[in-house]
């Protein structure tokens, strides 16, 4: 019984180092390899164009450099979300605050947003700044309830005096 147990204390050891052999001569391979692809250098990707339109499904064109390389260009698959902001580039998504107040010298109104994910090696700037005009400028409740007050007296009156 000892012996038996003795053999099968040596057959599982030696399991052990043949696993631990081939795993080890696997990770030498390995290292080759990554060693013959040093000679290349890093993708570069070119900005996702859809296929139709602003938006939607699209390609990408990477290129790298180096002489040995098998492989210098290459055309990946990309999407464009059609919901997020193309004035700030299709493939970056902004978190933006509430509009600003109305600057009455320029007539617009302003928002930051801030950078909050980019598509796969997407170049986004950190914040950006977005405008649009004001609109109807409300008037105050002076204003109003003189032009009222005028109408039901039944006097005319020309437009300036409303603005005033």
């Amino acid at each position: 019984m000892n012996a038996q147990k003795l053999w099968t204390r040596i057959a599982v050891m030696a399991l052990l180092v043949l696993a631990v052999m081939a795993a080890e001569g696997g990770k030498v391979d390995k290292q080759g390899k990554k060693d013959r692809k040093s000679d290349c250098g890093e993708w570069q990707w070119s900005v996702c164009v859809a296929n139709e339109g602003d938006c939607g499904l699209g390609t990408r064109e990477g290129t790298r450099s180096g002489i040995d390389c098998k492989q210098t260009i290459k055309t990946q698959r990309c999407k464009i979300p059609c919901n997020w902001k193309k004035k700030f580039g299709g493939e970056c998504k902004y978190e933006f605050q509430v509009w600003g107040e109305c600057d009455l010298a320029t007539g617009k109104k302003n928002r930051t947003g801030v950078l909050k994910r980019a598509l796969m090696d997407a170049t986004c700037a950190a914040t950006v700044t977005a405008t649009k005009p004001c609109g109807k400028i409300p008037k105050t409740k002076l204003q109003v309830t003189y032009a009222f007050k005028m109408i039901k007296e039944g006097k005319k009156m020309n437009q300036m005096s409303v603005l005033v």
